[in-house]
């Protein structure tokens, strides 16, 4: 199986982890150590143990996983999050890795952020911001085979302050979220590769960009602790053969403040794949 996933593009394990798993469901990977449980909380030591578990209770529930970088960085464990990387690949090999770091940079940084993320870490995806342009974009499109998702339309209010403003010089005055997701389904999307960032506490800006984009894969977070609607997030998104990556996580990994995480971050996991899948009849 481990064989398997390196010979497939991310959306070949995209589409194969839904079927797999029947599910829409991202587990968001979080780790701050003051938030852990029982004799975990506060050893920032034991952020691969505290995520390994979660990846443990949930591999078989998730169609990708979402390590966010920062959280790793933060405490000086980029190593734990390189030994995350190969046990998700190890024991969830048919689920996709989405490494959340937001990169937005030109020229040999973005390569090197390219490299950082599919050769360091061997993520399968990486999000990205495109306010400096396609050529922020196009190293990482370089790597055959690799997914990379731009933020469209963000969960945070501030979103608005740029996102939400029309452009007048181009024909129609979209609105720049809209704009970016024309880019991505069309001229951006040289090999197939590119997918867009959409909050869950906006469905009818959901349905807009899906409206726009209408084959790209939409990494949506925001359900769980931020308050997105599932239910309305997969009715504005999901379309048949236009794949959405629902993500919670600290919904789901902060379930329990127990001993009993893992059991109870699988149960929320569980819950939360089921009312997404139900959604879509």
């Amino acid at each position: 199986m481990g064989a398997l996933k390196y010979c497939m593009t991310f959306l070949e394990m995209l589409g194969a982890a839904e079927r797999q798993n029947q599910s829409m469901l991202c587990v968001g990977l979080d780790p701050e150590p003051t938030k852990f449980p029982g004799k975990l909380k506060g050893d920032s030591n034991k952020i691969y143990d505290f995520c390994a578990a979660i990846v443990d209770a949930t591999a078989d529930l998730a169609i990708a996983f979402k390590p966010q970088i920062a959280y790793f960085a933060a405490h000086r464990a980029e190593g734990q999050l390189e030994r995350l990387m190969e046990h998700m690949r190890r024991v969830a090999p048919q689920v996709p890795i989405i490494l959340d770091a937001k990169r937005g940079d030109i020229g040999s940084t973005a390569e090197q952020y390219a490299v950082e993320a599919f050769e360091r870490y061997g993520a399968d995806a990486v999000t990205l911001s495109p306010f400096m342009g396609f050529d922020s974009v196009a190293p990482y499109l370089k790597h055959a085979g690799k997914g990379a998702f731009l933020l469209c339309r963000t969960s945070n209010p501030g979103g608005d302050d740029l996102q939400n403003q029309r452009l007048a010089s181009i024909e129609g005055q979209p609105l720049l979220y809209e704009h970016v997701a024309r880019l991505a389904q069309g001229p951006w999307n040289l090999n197939g590769q590119l997918g867009l960032v959409v909050g869950a506490t906006y469905p009818a800006e959901i349905e807009r960009v899906r409206a726009v984009a209408p084959t790209l894969p939409l990494l949506i977070p925001g359900v769980g602790a931020q308050g997105g609607d599932a239910v309305a997030t997969v009715k504005a998104g999901w379309r048949p053969g236009a794949p959405i990556i629902v993500n919670s996580s600290r919904a789901i990994i902060y379930a329990s403040s127990g001993d009993d995480f893992a059991e109870a971050a699988r149960r929320e996991a569980l819950r939360t794949r089921d009312v997404l899948q139900a959604a879509r009849s």
